[in-house]
């Protein structure tokens, strides 16, 4: 008996092992063929980086606290102070330090995800074996009751 079935790999498949998961560090303007945007892309993130760290919130914390006395006697001042100044210096880095713990995550749910993938193809794989050893059992099978017929 012949084969009835050849199995095909997609041709996404070898892509994918090639490539690997996706992570935040991959963004294409990172390696963009244009100096231009690569130079913003990469001058944006080194800013983002040093930024977005709880040091540089406790920095600009103690920037915002020297203007505190001069804005304490009246109630408006200090409502302005709190919302311009405080607010505004010391949640950007700490928004950004949120936001760099969630890529963080999102690149270790890739990675699992990927991961997941990839055994689910080995077991698909694995079934196409049994099933092929199934289909030279039957052959066999046949053969004997053919020549038994």
């Amino acid at each position: 008996m012949s084969t009835t079935f050849t199995y095909e790999p997609h041709p996404h498949e070898a892509e994918r092992r090639r490539r690997g998961p996706v992570k935040t560090s991959d963004q294409r303007k990172l390696h963009h063929p244009n100096p231009f945007v690569r130079f913003n892309a990469r001058f944006g993130l080194r800013i983002t980086v040093i930024v977005g760290t709880m040091w540089c919130a406790y920095a600009f914390a103690s920037i915002a606290l020297i203007s505190l006395p001069s804005n304490i006697h009246s109630t408006q001042n200090l409502i302005l102070w709190i919302s311009s100044s405080f607010l505004q210096l010391v949640l950007l880095p700490i928004i950004i330090v949120g936001q760099n713990i969630q890529a963080a995550t999102a690149d270790k749910r890739a990675e699992e995800t990927y991961q997941d993938a990839d055994a689910v193809l080995h077991e698909a794989r694995q079934i196409q074996k049994h099933l092929i050893a199934q289909d030279e059992q039957i052959a066999q099978i046949l053969r004997r009751l053919a020549a038994a017929g």
